[in-house]
C-alpha cells in the first residue's frame, strides 16, 4: 500500500504535505495528491561523516540550527573546524535552493495545520529530526513523519518528537535507503521545481 493511501485512511483534516529536497518531494507530491492538499518543501541539509559523506552525523536547517550526533560525530573524527566549514557550505546550499524554488512556490503557512513530512527514506534520521524542530517553530497542531522505508533505531528516536510516525516496511537489515528501491537515481533540482508547479 503507498503511503498516500495509508494515510487516507486516517480521515485527516486542514493538511500540508512537506517534502524534504530532492528524494522527498517525489513522495510528498504522490501523498499531496491522494490526500488533495497542499504540496510544499521543507530545507533541511543532513551534515555528512568526514570521509562518507553519505553517512549523516546530523542536520542543519534553514534557521541555521544544527542537531548533532555528538557521538557519531567523535567516532567519525568531526573536529569544531569541520563542522563549522560543513555548517557554512549546506547553508549557502540551503539559501540557494531557497532563492530557487521560493520563486515558484511560496512557502505555506503551517500555524494550527496537520503536518505531513515526508522524504524517501530515512537511514540515521538526523535530516528528519531537524525537519521536525524547524516545522514545530510555526506551532502546527499535529505533526506525522510519513515515510516509505527506515531501520527501527532511527524510527524510534522521531517517534518521541513527532505526534505520529507512520512507515511502511521497518526494516532491521538497513544499509541504505537505496536498498529497497529498483531505481535509485538522483533527483534534480529541475524535477523537483517541476513537481512543485503542477
Amino acid at each position: 500500500m503507498l503511503l498516500g493511501e495509508k494515510l487516507r485512511e486516517f480521515n485527516l483534516k486542514n493538511v500540508v504535505v512537506l517534502g524534504i529536497p530532492r528524494g522527498g518531494v517525489i513522495v510528498a507530491r504522490e501523498i499531496a495528491d491522494k490526500l488533495k492538499c497542499p504540496l510544499d518543501i521543507i530545507l533541511v541539509h543532513k551534515i555528512g561523516a568526514m570521509h562518507h559523506q553519505e553517512m549523516a552525523i546530523g542536520a542543519i536547517d534553514e534557521n541555521g540550527k544544527i542537531m548533532l550526533n555528538h557521538q557519531l560525530a567523535a567516532q567519525t573524527g568531526a573536529d569544531k573546524a569541520y563542522l563549522e566549514g560543513e555548517k557554512q557550505k549546506q547553508i549557502s546550499q540551503i539559501n540557494r535552493r531557497k532563492d530557487r524554488f521560493r520563486k515558484i512556490h511560496p512557502k505555506v503557512s503551517l500555524q494550527g495545520k496537520t503536518v505531513i513530512l515526508t522524504d524517501d527514506g530515512v537511514a540515521t534520521g538526523a535530516t528528519m529530526q531537524a525537519a521536525i524542530w524547524l516545522v514545530k517553530e510555526e506551532n502546527p497542531s499535529w505533526v506525522i513523519v510519513a515515510l516509505p522505508v527506515g531501520p527501527p533505531e532511527s524510527l524510534e528516536p522521531l517517534a518521541d518528537q513527532a505526534d505520529q510516525v507512520l512507515c511502511l516496511r521497518v526494516s532491521d537489515s538497513f544499509y541504505a535507503v537505496s536498498q529497497f528501491y529498483t531505481c535509485f537515481d538522483q533527483i534534480s533540482d529541475e524535477e523537483v521545481e517541476k513537481t512543485l508547479s503542477y
